[in-house]
């Protein structure tokens, strides 16, 4: 890549939830804790597709770099050494094409992983809310 690295790279499309909308600032109840639980679950049932889709265009390309690359390597004449570093000056796009899937790849894979830590924290909330109001609803006693 070229630079730093940041340069290529464009996050994926999908940042239209992000995960602060998840965040209650105000006290809870358990109607709105289950909506949020309802909401996070549906994020990452759209995540699984994010997740297979940048997955299958870093494979695509990675297995595209490998034929560039040994097409590269056996197109020179040369010794091995110099084979080697012909292929890599020459297949330099192919090389930052599956850089920049890799990232969207492992950046939407984080994301997914991240929700689903969101939803076991939202799970974790909503049963000491419920607890509460069964505290405070005398349910139980």
């Amino acid at each position: 890549m070229s630079g730093d690295g940041r340069s290529l790279y464009v996050a994926p499309e999908d940042e239209s939830a992000p995960l602060d909308d998840l965040q209650a600032e105000a006290p809870l109840n358990p109607v709105e804790t289950e909506a949020g639980i309802r909401k996070c679950a549906r994020m990452i049932h759209k995540g699984i597709r994010i997740v297979s889709d940048a997955e299958w265009a870093y494979r695509e390309a990675d297995a595209k770099f490998d034929r560039a690359f040994a097409a590269a390597y056996l197109d020179h004449d040369g010794p091995a050494h110099a084979k080697k570093y012909a292929a890599e000056l020459n297949t330099q796009p192919e090389r930052d094409d599956r850089d920049v899937k890799e990232l969207a790849f492992r950046y939407a894979d984080r994301r997914q992983r991240a929700l689903l830590a969101q939803l076991d924290a939202i799970r974790s909330v909503n049963t000491s809310v419920r607890a509460a109001y069964m505290a405070d609803s005398g349910v139980g006693r």
